[in-house]
């Protein structure tokens, strides 16, 4: 694939002290557009976002997915080829996009997860609870979809024609695995890459709270058997 339009998509909630390092740090000799979600953000994630340079939109629907869907449909209307996601809180290193889009630039994959767990990762980015969950569903993914993933990391491409064909329908928390199982069930040839990690600046929504931590362990969990059949 020789010069392909590459977008990002980073949903965003209350990351006005992070959505400026991330916006700013994605190469941009790479990558022709930043699409930054505003999910019903209560700070000043919009402006800052803005005057990082990216495009931004609106999504008062509260979710994950929902931020993603709205990326997604913004990313179709710019022609893209390649769509990468990425979260808001500076924990993924944005420069290793080129690391992470290039099996499908080189080896025409359809999908590449960039693993936190084959990664180098700071100490204490990642929660316990974090570290099980990831294990649990990817043992999980291997004995039934006989997918073998080391993570859920929300740092991935994945070509666009390619994203068309799983009809992502998730609205929260089962984004990530909805995604890899469905490219599982499709056969779409995938990989997983080693990324770095750090400490989010802030504190997480999901993994921060234990409300969200267990909703989140449903979510993923019920993915499981929910796309079984």
């Amino acid at each position: 694939m020789s010069t392909p339009i590459i977008s990002v998509i980073i949903p965003a909630f209350n990351e006005e002290q992070s959505i400026g390092k991330v916006v700013t740090d994605i190469p941009r000799d790479l990558v022709q557009n930043v699409i930054v979600v505003n999910n019903n953000s209560t700070d000043n994630t919009v402006q800052v976002a803005s005057d990082a340079g990216a495009i931004v939109l609106d999504e008062p629907r509260k979710g994950y997915g929902w931020a993603c869907l709205k990326g997604i449909e913004k990313s179709k209307e710019l022609n893209t080829q390649i769509t990468v996601f990425l979260d808001g809180d500076y924990s993924d290193y944005p420069e290793e996009i080129i690391d992470v889009v290039r099996p499908i630039l080189e080896e025409d994959h359809d999908m590449v997860i960039g693993s936190r767990v084959l990664g180098k990762r700071e100490k204490g980015s990642l929660t316990p609870q974090q570290v099980f969950g990831n294990w649990l569903a990817t043992r999980l993914m291997r004995i039934f979809y006989r997918a073998r993933f080391s993570d859920l990391g929300p740092f991935r491409a994945i070509k666009a024609d390619s994203l068309e064909k799983l009809k992502m329908s998730d609205k929260t928390y089962g984004w990530t695995i909805e995604m890899q199982i469905k490219a599982a069930k499709h056969k779409m040839k995938f990989c997983e890459v080693p990324v770095k990690y750090r400490k989010r600046i802030g504190v997480s929504k999901v993994s921060g709270t234990v409300k969200g931590t267990v909703l989140a362990g449903i979510k993923i969990i019920g993915a499981i058997f929910k796309y079984r059949f």
